[in-house]
């Protein structure tokens, strides 16, 4: 027998559909039924690639005894939080309320009003790990909803008034470039300066922070946000958060040392560091770095294509039930693979050792993470040769193994994020085959998820579901602009400013400023926020003052300009005491007041043009908006290189900040030069706020 959710798409549904618990999708229905039997709710959210949430479900979803208890005491609903992040959202504010840390899976108890009161994540079948049993959890929440309904009122009023409290709190204020590098300072403060990333662990990549000390240096030219962003890349890179086999990183690492990861990959987590690492190279042109972005690049070309065009969620970190499965090796297995090769060599490069490095319950095991081991003198370029031919030889014979599963769901915020990137990464490699990969996503989600000027959030087995959420139009949109600078095609373009209309007439607070997370009606008022902080991806708020930022400095639409600010003011004050989440927040801060637009004039099929374009691109300058102008167009009225002409009938370009452009540069060496200068030079100074 299958439950309710056997008529869902979502792949971590389907996984309960065969469950013993009466399992719901959220929806009226559920709440209808909750109000008739008078039963509270018990709402489960989770992900398909979520290990944790894989062994609550053997444990207790699975077992007969334990679904009985649910069945007869709850309405039990199941919610995969990818495909409905409001509901996640509003609902991991609950354990916070209580005291609790929130997390997956997540578990919560709501009135037949659907009400939240309780709530917690994993809870072991048994008693274990300082946590009560589920049963006993069960039985206890439903005798006090029984006996004693009205002590739970306070808790409901509790949950009640925190998210009350955090729509209507005030969060604006002022901000300027003199506290952003006092705000990077305090960030850099938070880091490991022996490992990188945050203090402590579990430790996740944390991009737009890496990100914003990147910028820091670029800005300031102070040594330390560069040791910062290399070591972090350095660590990522070398640990095992990174397959070293297959190509890209997996969700976080256990440790301090990035050595021992959850084997999860995320596609949002992905993107970022291939716009990250992207971005780095360009400035110190690391083979490191352009080897990681090629190999993260080919995995998700090879592995989370979707109709062989848009990118598929994740990957799971469990095969058969058991975590890393299908990514860790005994030594042994190397021996055999690698037979005839410098077999020692890899072993000790990759830190391979008989009891292994990926213990269970305190235990060697013999299962290896590969790894780049560290403080080992420099392998020759020869030796780095081989090593890829030994990974190679590796990967094939992983292919045979049974693979994690794939969530193959297309997420329209998470494909934004990687269409972005893969186009970043394109124009910095001089990839034609990425920027196609890029522009047949996009018109996937065009066509799959696109109705009109509004877009879905979600598209799997032929079937799109759920209104697009702000962070959805916000990532496409990001993702718009970055091919219409690679492409220099309008269609591009307008579609950001489509997008952005949809967002300024659906999503506008026009009360306090910001755009509103969701829109959707089948959920609570309370599900409704409005933040600018980031949680695993971007937030939406963040992205969208660059955005307003670049289609300001793209059409001079003053609208534009004055939207960005309001963005800006509008949780300026936050940024005092949450600005280690405010990352997204101020680095397009930064792009919006510190804008270098690179204007080229040329036909775009002139090789020369394409030189200067490709200098441009080959430089880190993670505040540049570049346009090239062929023959018979024109920037808009009032531009500051409006009128300017090629210079000898050669294609020529004019760096301009402000209102203020260099003198015409027909050499692709000067302008690279120029543009190797740092930012707060007089060359290169820019001037005016967005």
């Amino acid at each position: 027998m299958t439950n309710l959710l056997a008529n869902e798409t979502s792949p971590y549904l389907l996984q309960h559909k065969d469950n013993p618990v009466d399992w719901r999708p959220w929806g009226p229905e559920a709440l209808a039924e909750a109000l008739r039997a008078n039963k509270p709710l018990l709402v489960s959210v989770g992900y398909a690639s979520c290990h944790w949430c894989h062994v609550m479900a053997h444990e207790s979803f699975e077992d007969v005894e334990t679904a009985r208890l649910m069945n007869e005491l709850y309405v039990c609903v199941k919610v995969d939080r990818e495909e409905r992040p409001d509901i996640d959202n509003w609902l991991q504010k609950v354990p916070a309320v209580i005291g609790a840390r929130g997390g997956w899976p997540l578990n919560v108890f709501l009135t037949p009003k659907g009400e939240p009161f309780w709530g917690g994540t994993y809870f072991p079948r048994d008693e274990g790990f300082g946590r009560p049993s589920f049963k006993t959890v069960l039985r206890d929440i439903a005798e006090r909803y029984r006996d004693t309904p009205e002590m739970l009122q306070p808790n409901v009023r509790q949950v009640a008034d925190s998210l009350d409290q955090a729509w209507y709190q005030n969060r604006s204020g002022t901000f300027d470039m003199h506290k952003l590098d006092r705000v990077a300072i305090a960030i850099a403060q938070n880091c490991d300066i022996f490992y990188g990333g945050t203090i402590g662990a579990p430790k996740f990549p944390n991009v737009s922070i890496l990100e914003l000390l990147w910028r820091a240096y670029l800005r300031t030219g102070m040594q330390q946000f560069l040791s910062l962003t290399l070591v972090a890349l350095d660590n990522m890179g070398r640990g095992g958060i990174y397959d070293h086999i297959g190509g890209g990183f997996a969700r976080y690492a256990t440790d301090e040392q990035w050595l021992v990861p959850h084997f999860e990959k995320m596609l949002y987590d992905n993107a970022q560091m291939i716009d990250l690492m992207t971005l780095v190279w360009q400035h110190g042109k690391q083979p490191v770095l352009k080897t990681k972005v090629e190999e993260t690049i080919a995995w998700a070309m090879r592995e989370m294509r979707v109709e062989n065009a848009a990118f598929a969620s994740s990957q799971d970190a469990d095969t058969d039930g058991d975590e890393g499965k299908f990514y860790v090796w005994t030594e042994s297995e190397i021996e055999t693979l690698l037979a005839g090769t410098p077999v020692d060599r890899f072993k000790q490069a990759f830190g391979v050792t008989r009891d292994g490095n990926f213990p269970h319950e305190g235990k060697p095991t013999g299962r290896n993470i590969l790894h780049r081991v560290a403080n080992l003198p420099a392998w020759t370029e020869a030796e780095e040769i081989t090593f890829s031919a030994q990974k190679q030889r590796l990967l094939e014979a992983r292919e045979k193994r049974i693979r994690p599963a794939r969530d193959d769901k297309v997420l329209v915020d998470w494909n934004g994020l990687m269409i972005a990137a893969l186009t970043n990464a394109a124009m910095a490699f001089d990839r034609r085959d990425w920027i196609e990969a890029s522009q047949r996503a996009f018109q996937f989600v065009c066509e799959k998820l696109g109705d009109g000027e509004r877009l879905f959030h979600s598209y799997r087995d032929g079937k799109r579901q759920h209104p697009a959420f702000a962070d959805g139009y916000a990532a496409m949109t990001r993702a718009a602009l970055a091919l219409w600078e690679a492409t220099q095609e309008r269609r591009y373009l307008d579609h950001a400013i489509a997008w952005t209309r949809t967002m300024d007439q659906e999503f506008w607070d026009v009360v306090q400023g910001g755009y509103v997370f969701s829109r959707n009606t089948d959920v609570p008022e309370q599900v409704r926020t409005r933040t600018a902080l980031d949680a695993q991806t971007p937030a939406g708020n963040g992205l969208m003052i660059g955005i307003h930022g670049r289609l300001f400095y793209a059409t001079l639409d003053q609208a534009y300009a004055e939207r960005a600010n309001t963005l800006i003011q509008a949780f300026a004050g936050d940024v005092a005491t949450q600005y280690l989440q405010m990352a997204t927040y101020l680095n397009n801060f930064e792009f919006c007041t510190s804008c270098l637009e690179i204007i080229v004039y040329g036909p775009s099929y002139d090789p020369r043009t394409q030189d200067l374009v490709k200098a441009v691109t080959g430089r880190s300058l993670p505040n540049r908006l570049l346009m090239v102008v062929a023959p018979g167009q024109s920037l808009p009225p009032g531009h500051p290189a409006e009128g300017k002409l090629m210079q000898e009938g050669l294609p020529t370009a004019y760096v301009c900040g402000g209102m203020v452009c260099s003198p015409p540069i027909t050499s692709a060496a000067v302008l690279s030069h120029v543009l190797q200068l740092p930012e707060n030079s007089p060359m290169a100074r820019t001037a005016g706020n967005a």
